[in-house]
């Protein structure tokens, strides 16, 4: 099924992302608008040391508050990056490490109900520490390996709430790369 666009206009622009505005016309005929926010994909990196992941705590502007996350970012001066050229350069921006292997895990979209914007997903391991170069839009951004349990007990106790980091800890179980099972507590 292919809705035939009518019309589209871009509603509102900057550098991190546009929203459009689209006229359309259904298969049976009748008409719709749509309203889609534009934003190139990002990387999300989950980096793994010895049962450990560490996740960054930022404050996130749109829900006033700080959260605990995996890694993640995009670039607006480079929106079709490579993929793991991206990963690899968010995860020492946040982190501060660098991984020995970098493994694509899969992509998923952001929300696809109003946007377009995807993610990438990658498995970082053989971390060394480095320094972080944060941008001025991080921050106050922590960066901390927690264990496997405590990230479990984080997720159930809802301190990480960022949909993107729980899909990617989903999708890392359902293909065996990570578990948080209570009795296993260790990556395979």
């Amino acid at each position: 099924m292919v809705w035939n666009i009518r019309s589209s206009r871009v509603t509102y622009k900057n550098r991190w992302m546009e929203v459009r505005e689209d006229e359309f016309t259904r298969e049976d005929g009748s008409p719709g608008l749509y309203g889609v926010v534009s934003k190139p994909d990002y990387a999300l990196i989950v980096p793994l040391e010895n049962g450990h992941i560490y996740l960054v705590e930022q404050y996130r502007y749109p829900v006033s508050g700080r959260y605990w996350e995996l890694p993640q970012g995009s670039s607006e001066a480079e929106p079709d990056k490579d993929p793991a050229e991206l990963a690899k350069a968010e995860l020492a921006e946040e982190t501060g490490l660098t991984a020995q292997s970098l493994q694509h895990v899969g992509h998923l979209f952001q929300a696809y109900g109003y946007s377009s914007q995807g993610f990438n997903i990658f498995l970082a391991t053989g971390l060394t520490q480095g320094k972080q170069d944060l941008d001025p839009e991080e921050q106050g951004l922590i960066c901390k390996a927690f264990s496997l349990a405590e990230v479990r007990q984080m997720i159930e106790a809802g301190k990480i709430k960022d949909n993107a980091t729980l899909a990617a800890f989903g999708l890392l179980q359902i293909k065996g790369l990570l578990s948080f099972a209570p009795e296993e507590n260790t990556a395979r």
